[in-house]
């Protein structure tokens, strides 16, 4: 009750004026609402700054456009000359340095050559045929065998041939099957640094022969492995032997 009789006392007191104000005195209250801007002077210097900051960033920005167009037009300029030089045939390449491989030198060469299609029979005797010659000069016999003007010296029941043996053949398949194994083998000399390799051990094997299309007649193979020697170190070797 008291608060009520205290609001309607208040409310008698009030004027005209106090309950609805005019504009002039709503203009008055919404300014000393807002907030004074103090320091006019300190606000335009943080401007000035800003701009100055705005600048020297946009500077910048324009120096590394530039920079970067540069170094475009660098590289253009040297694909350019490159490709120049390349149609002139002036570029040398910088030479590649190879590493050293240490290779382990060996005193004989080996060739082993598996299933070869010819008879043991016949390889048997090109072996001894072979032994204790140069592989060039076991080429050249080989090739004459082939040509029918040197037989191969065979045993068995074999006719006579003119010459110094008694009995013996012209194996063309087989000789020419030893030409092969015998290239490769001077291919391993070669590559091994063997000056005049001379052929010490040569031998054939029966391999596992295989049956023919109708699965009646069994087919030739044969295992040969032929070994060189360096010419100089064959006669140290004799001579050892001999002491």
């Amino acid at each position: 009750m008291l608060q009520k009789e205290q609001s309607t006392r208040l409310r008698n007191k009030m004027t005209e004026k106090q309950y609805a104000p005019t504009s002039k005195e709503k203009k008055l209250t919404t300014s000393s609402t807002k907030p004074k801007i103090e320091n006019k002077k300190s606000s335009k210097s943080e401007i000035k700054k800003q701009e100055t900051k705005k600048e020297e960033l946009e500077e910048k920005k324009e120096e590394i456009i530039t920079e970067k167009i540069e170094e475009k037009v660098e590289t253009k300029e040297a694909e350019k000359q490159e490709l120049k030089e390349k149609s002139e045939g002036k570029t040398e390449k910088p030479k590649e340095q190879k590493k050293e491989v240490k290779r382990i030198k060996r005193d004989h060469v080996r060739a082993n050559a598996k299933d070869v299609p010819i008879s043991t029979k016949e390889a048997m005797a090109i072996c001894k045929f072979i032994k204790y010659k140069k592989i060039q000069d076991a080429m050249r016999d080989l090739e004459l065998v082939i040509k029918l003007r040197k037989p191969v010296p065979m045993k068995g029941e074999i006719p006579h041939r003119k010459g110094e043996i008694m009995s013996g053949r012209y194996p063309k398949r087989s000789s020419e099957e030893f030409i092969k194994i015998l290239k490769g083998l001077l291919g391993n000399a070669n590559a091994n640094d063997i000056n005049e390799p001379i052929i010490i051990t040569a031998f054939a094997n029966k391999a596992s022969r295989p049956y023919g299309r109708m699965g009646q007649i069994k087919k030739k193979r044969t295992h040969v492995t032929i070994i060189a020697v360096e010419k100089s170190k064959l006669k140290t070797k004799s001579k050892e032997n001999k002491k």
